[in-house]
């Protein structure tokens, strides 16, 4: 079983929702601080046998910047982008500003997860994580004792 967070899913949709209704109601500008609020990212989730197999887009995002954590039964990536500072003296005068900064985040729930065995790559932006499932435990039929 693999689940966004309980609520993320609908957290998520409600907010984006508000946002356009903002930005149908006073124009694109206006709803735009909203909009990016939503500091997400986009995952793809492929169950094999045995294993899921995670992707998730994370453009321009080093190692360094990604976390993830399994805390059962919940899977976290975490992606932090931080503002970057310039040393150098600059007479540019931004105009507009549209690079995202800020913490990306996605939870999941997932309860058959085998942690020890969780493998993660990053490669042009593409987080891969290989999730082994738990051997779920084959049933067992107990013998009753006592008069035949």
């Amino acid at each position: 079983m693999f689940e966004q967070g309980p609520f993320g899913r609908h957290a998520e949709e409600m907010f984006n929702q508000l946002a356009k209704t903002f930005g149908d109601t006073f124009g694109e500008d206006f709803a735009a601080p909203f909009r990016e609020r939503s500091m997400s990212f986009r995952t793809d989730i492929h169950e094999h046998d045995g294993h899921y197999l995670l992707e998730a887009e994370l453009p321009g995002f080093r190692k360094e910047d990604i976390d993830v954590d399994y805390t059962a039964p919940y899977l976290t990536i975490r992606a932090v982008r931080r503002e970057e500072k310039r040393e150098e003296a600059d007479t540019r005068r931004s105009v507009r500003s549209e690079r995202r900064y800020g913490e990306f985040i996605r939870r999941f729930y997932m309860e058959d997860a085998d942690r020890e065995g969780i493998r993660a790559s990053l490669k042009d932006g593409l987080l891969k994580l290989d999730i082994p499932k738990k051997e779920t435990p084959s049933g067992k039929r107990i013998l009753i004792e006592g008069e035949d």
